[in-house]
């Protein structure tokens, strides 16, 4: 079944609940120790995520195989420790499940929160990603995402360095 996207409500919290630690934790789990892990996983809330889903700053897209969400973006309020230098917005998550890599849902869903940046009235967008996570950087870049800065990126009491990624929109 090809997956299609959908803007996430309220009543998809518990299902990004479910979907966010599990992409996490399968995607960056064996990194770290079970209480950092646990730590970070555990602001995974419902009520986080009906209170982002409530805000208008915040769009959260779903791809759904079916009943079963295979992926997620969001785009939110610039938090990281950047200069803008025009309006920005952020892409503050991008997860697939790993039956879904390499099937392309990939792109359709950044051409999809790069329209959606766009149409909130962005002229540029962030992101940050794990230095050593290679594949997603080239994804980025073949975007036209270019490395900004670097950031510390805390799971629990283990901290990361991500890299801060813009693109021009």
């Amino acid at each position: 079944m090809t997956p299609v996207l959908r803007d996430a409500t309220l009543t998809d919290a518990p299902l990004l609940v479910k979907i966010g630690t599990e992409t996490f934790t399968d995607t960056f789990g064996h990194l770290y120790h079970p209480d950092d892990l646990a730590a970070f996983i555990g602001r995974f809330t419902v009520a986080a995520w009906e209170e982002e889903l409530s805000n208008p700053r915040y769009h959260v897209v779903l791809a759904m195989a079916g009943d079963e969400a295979v992926g997620y973006a969001k785009l939110g309020p610039p938090s990281l420790p950047f200069e803008p230098t025009g309006v920005a917005i952020e892409l503050r998550q991008f997860y697939l499940r790993k039956e879904a890599q390499g099937t392309g849902l990939a792109a359709t869903l950044m051409e999809h929160m790069l329209a959606k940046a766009r149409a909130a009235g962005a002229d540029e967008l962030f992101l940050s990603v794990f230095v050593d996570n290679h594949r997603a950087r080239r994804f980025y870049e073949r975007y036209g995402f270019q490395r900004v800065g670097t950031y510390d990126f805390m799971v629990g009491n283990h901290r990361d360095e991500d890299d801060v990624m813009r693109v021009a929109l």
